[in-house]
């Protein structure tokens, strides 16, 4: 896939067809859209191109209200590119793009980079400061500039609406397995493997990966899951997973948040890996054991029931 930044981008021979959007989580509604994008494209012989950026818009214009993200830039542009998708423009957002006008962000985006002739987004597209801009607005933009506008629906397969906010709030349920349907995959959060507090193979038994993951980054809530391990070289070990407090040795909710995760019949040094973690299903909520000894027990039955689920999907 071919990613460029607006100042390196040159109309396509007979313009583009364009869908503008922060796309987070490439989920089912997004497909949708790429859909037809790509249809009406080779229909009209336009070259297809999405618009996105470099960060959610909300962290520039809100940060302190910002949504968690379903996916950083990197796993967003791999998305994309499963999809199909063969050329993406990647807007750098800042203070200076979120003081830009809906018309000056249309005429320097669409008109001048891109060249565009069609302009296909969800109905509830909003953009420029303000959040101003909206399907009627880039309309009337569009007869100015000569380009049409399709504002359509983000639904999945069976019709019904999808959003990253809705996504989000599932995954912040613990509610991993609602979240895939609308997904069309698993939930994945991405971090290096740091050193813990090293009681899982030394005092539990049980080896566990500590997966720093970034701040903004939307994890389940607190549980214990059935998931994968993705390792760099692109293997998927079955998992178990925990994204908790560690209330027997923490109690009273005082330990922070910890995203550990059990390769299942796997031994070796992960310390410093860049690791990828899917979540498939929430087994339980976290709860706080009496002794150790209770909480191992619990633990390996974790694991059976880990084991046991994803052989069974």
């Amino acid at each position: 896939m071919e990613v460029l930044a607006p100042d390196d981008a040159t109309p396509p021979p007979g313009g583009s067809a364009v869908t503008i959007g922060a796309y987070d989580g490439v989920h089912l509604g997004h497909r949708h859209v790429l859909q037809r994008l790509g249809d009406d494209a080779r229909a009209r012989g336009l070259t297809p191109v999405v618009v996105t950026f470099d960060r959610h818009p909300a962290t520039v214009v809100r940060p302190d209200s910002a949504p968690k993200q379903l996916t950083d830039l990197e796993q967003k542009l791999e998305l994309l590119a499963a999809c199909g998708v063969d050329r993406t423009l990647v807007v750098h957002f800042d203070r200076e793009r979120a003081d830009e006008t809906a018309e000056e962000f249309v005429e320097e985006v669409l008109v001048r980079s891109l060249g565009a002739r069609l302009v296909v987004v969800g109905e509830d597209f909003h953009f420029g400061h303000g959040r101003k801009g909206n399907v009627p607005l880039l309309t009337e933009l569009g007869e100015r500039f000569g380009f049409e506008v399709d504002g359509v629906a983000l639904t999945g397969t069976d019709g019904d609406a999808v959003s990253s906010t809705r996504i989000r709030q599932l995954v912040a349920e613990g509610s991993v397995a609602e979240a895939t349907t609308l997904l069309g995959r698993d939930h994945e959060v991405r971090g290096l493997v740091v050193r813990g507090d090293g009681r899982g193979a030394a005092e539990l038994g049980i080896p566990t990966a500590n997966v720093d993951v970034p701040a903004e980054t939307a994890v389940p809530g607190l549980g214990i899951y059935a998931g994968h391990y993705r390792r760099p070289d692109g293997v998927a070990w079955p998992t178990a997973i925990s994204v908790g407090k560690r209330p027997t040795f923490y109690p009273g909710g005082q330990g922070q948040a910890v995203v550990e995760a059990h390769l299942l019949d796997f031994d070796d040094d992960l310390y410093g890996e860049p690791a990828r973690l899917s979540f498939a299903v929430r087994l339980r909520e976290e709860r706080r054991f009496d002794s150790v000894k209770e909480l191992v027990a619990q633990m390996r039955a974790d694991v059976d029931a880990a084991r046991d689920l994803l052989v069974r999907r």
